[in-house]
């Protein structure tokens, strides 16, 4: 009978890693972050369609929120930044739809929804297709604030895309002669109806391939025009090949397309939106009379403003002179300081002098002359002893004992009979001097090194 506690699925007081186990244990922090990495790569962009529940925004800015509908709902957040962005007030119970991405919260193992956009969910298949244009374009970031710049402060070329008989132009005309009269320039184009869109989208594309100096003046600013309607009206400026294009101009653009409550596509796409035609002409450029008024004040608050510093700079220049002293009064601490130090110096010279005679007379003692007398004698005595001993160990001392040093004619000692044989010529030193002398074998005859007779020295 096997061991009933010898299988896999027996309990273990300990875990261990077995041989072909491909699951090891995982931390919690890794597993969170594993799901964290797939759940935003497989949902890096949702859009979502519910009710808005729980609606609360924190003091930092941020907006907490669930999303629900009959059978579920999720989590969300709203980062302040998109936050202060949305285009209306959301509250508990207003049906959206969310934009934005999955994540997960490992702090208490959910998931949520980060929303970048919050909209409003309308009803119809002409607003479902508005929407999903919409979301299309602003995914591609075609409405998105970066991309606005500002608009120039007083253009001096204004270019106009609307109908050129209807009551828009002549309202944005009669507005900008009023506040500052400018050139403009009008690019007619249909409003409405079949190809108003291509029209409209021409003419923004046209304005913006304008080269500078050439024939007809590059706009400094454009604005796209047109009255009020429905929304079937007003829908040419909803189309793509329009946003397209007022979001790809360089040159800035103000959208006033229908009446304040008329929003489209193209003025999410424009640099700055107007309410109506007018008020674009109001936004385009300044008042002329304002200008000049406004300059003519700044130029008096500049005068005033100079002369006060002037004034003032003059009294607190006389408020410091009378608190500076005098220049007596500054040098006279230090003069006294000076005779201070002075004093000082004539004491510690004198002072240093004294110790130095002292040790003067210190140093004075250790030199009697008796002592450099005994000095000298000991060191006298030993140098003559040295100086025995080196006479002795002189190499000419022994030939005054009848000793005689060899050496060889050319130089150099000889200390061998063989020395002496190769050299022939010698030299003998005495203790009385110097004789040569010729290397000679027995019977007087020169010595021949070939003979193997023993030769003698004379």
């Amino acid at each position: 009978m096997s061991d009933p506690f010898d299988n896999d699925n027996s309990g273990r007081l300990l875990a261990e890693e077995r041989d072909g186990d491909n699951a090891p244990a995982l931390s919690v922090s890794e597993l969170s972050a594993s799901l964290k990495r797939m759940v935003e790569t497989n949902f890096g962009h949702v859009r979502l369609r519910g009710e808005i529940s729980g609606y609360k925004r924190a003091a930092s800015g941020h907006v907490y929120l669930t999303l629900k509908d009959e059978n579920a709902c999720i989590d969300a957040v709203i980062w302040k930044g998109p936050a202060s962005q949305i285009p209306f007030r959301p509250e508990d119970g207003i049906e959206v739809i969310a934009t934005g991405r999955l994540t997960t919260y490992p702090g208490r193992s959910k998931y949520q929804i980060v929303i970048e956009r919050l909209e409003l969910a309308g009803e119809g298949a002409l607003m479902m297709l508005l929407e999903r244009l919409k979301a299309k374009l602003g995914a591609e970031g075609l409405f998105d604030p970066a991309r606005k710049v500002p608009l120039p402060f007083l253009p001096r070329v204004i270019g106009v895309v609307t109908s050129p008989t209807g009551a828009v132009i002549r309202d944005i005309l009669h507005r900008l002669e009023d506040r500052c009269p400018t050139r403009v320039i009008v690019w007619p184009v249909l409003v409405q109806g079949e190809g108003a869109a291509a029209q409209v989208a021409a003419a923004v594309n046209g304005f913006d391939l304008l080269p500078d100096g050439g024939p007809v003046p590059r706009p400094d600013l454009v604005i796209v025009a047109r009255g009020g309607g429905s929304i079937e009206d007003l829908w040419a400026f909803n189309e793509e090949a329009v946003v397209r294009a007022v979001a790809g101009c360089s040159i800035p653009i103000i959208s006033a397309v229908g009446h304040e409550t008329d929003t489209t596509l193209c003025d999410y796409a424009a640099d700055v939106r107007a309410p109506t035609p007018t008020a674009a002409a109001e936004i385009a450029v300044p008042v002329r009379a304002d200008l000049i008024a406004h300059l003519g004040q700044q130029r008096l608050r500049m005068i005033r403003a100079a002369n006060r510093y002037r004034e003032r700079g003059a009294e607190r220049l006389q408020a410091l002179a009378r608190l500076l002293p005098k220049p007596a009064q500054l040098l006279d601490p230090q003069r006294q300081r000076t005779d201070e130090l002075g004093e000082r110096l004539r004491r510690g010279l004198a002072h240093r002098l004294s110790d130095a005679r002292g040790e003067l007379a210190r140093a004075g003692g250790a030199l009697r002359p008796v002592l450099l007398t005994h000095r000298i004698a000991r060191d006298r005595d030993r140098l003559e002893r040295l100086w025995r001993l080196a006479q002795s160990l002189h190499p000419d001392k022994p030939l005054s004992r009848g000793y005689a040093k060899v050496e060889k004619r050319g130089g150099g000692v000889v200390t061998t009979a063989a020395e002496a044989r190769a050299a022939g010529a010698l030299t003998l030193h005495f203790g009385d001097g110097a004789i040569d002398a010729r290397v000679e074998r027995a019977g007087g005859k020169a010595y021949d090194p070939a003979k193997t007779e023993q030769p003698k020295l004379l």
